[in-house]
């Protein structure tokens, strides 16, 4: 396997990232832990999932699967999608990402996250905000990096340049769809 560094930080990847979509709902917990297994028997320290897979249910497979083998992962989850019937219960404001963290810390089995991706932009919360929930969590020890996911090349600019002007912590990585069909990142990126 080999290993990079993600973004412009010094931490280590391998250069394979396990996702976790499918877990819990197409891949049942034993058939997911096995995979979780394999790919750390083969080299990937980099595992990739999200609250709203499966309904919460990936990341608490995830943290299973990773009982005793935390401090070898890279693992990463997201934050923005509903994940309860209330209204503060979905976006990224400050009140919805220091709660779903706690959760996610909770159903993982961890106390830290390594990598917390906004997994799209929030349109009716000020990135500022966001960007001052993610600083927090990274000063308190339960984030060690943020990234984003789904984000237009112009949010990404603009949450960069808030980040820099008042000394936030700030997107190290994106995450976007890329395959065959999906080849917008090649333009937009």
């Amino acid at each position: 396997m080999k290993y990079r560094n993600l973004g412009r930080t010094g931490l280590k990847v391998s250069e394979i990232c396990l996702g976790t979509f499918n877990f819990g709902d197409q891949v049942g917990e034993a058939d997911a832990v096995k995979i979780i297994e394999s790919a750390l028997a083969s080299g990937v320290t980099y595992l990739d999932t999200s609250d709203r897979y499966a309904k919460t249910i990936s990341e608490a497979i995830v943290g299973k699967a990773l009982t005793g083998k935390r401090q070898n992962v890279v693992l990463a989850t997201k934050v923005a999608f509903a994940t309860g019937p209330g209204t503060n219960d979905r976006g990224l404001s400050r009140k919805h990402i220091m709660e779903a963290v706690e959760n996610s810390l909770h159903r993982l089995q961890t106390d830290y996250i390594d990598v917390y991706y906004a997994h799209v932009p929030d349109y009716d919360t000020p990135i500022e905000e966001t960007l001052r929930a993610f600083d927090d969590l990274v000063h308190h020890g339960k984030v060690r990096y943020i990234g984003c996911s789904n984000f237009f090349s112009w949010q990404l600019c603009k949450a960069l340049w808030v980040s820099d002007v008042r000394n936030l912590a700030r997107f190290e990585c994106v995450e976007s769809p890329y395959n065959l069909l999906l080849r917008d990142i090649e333009r937009e990126l």
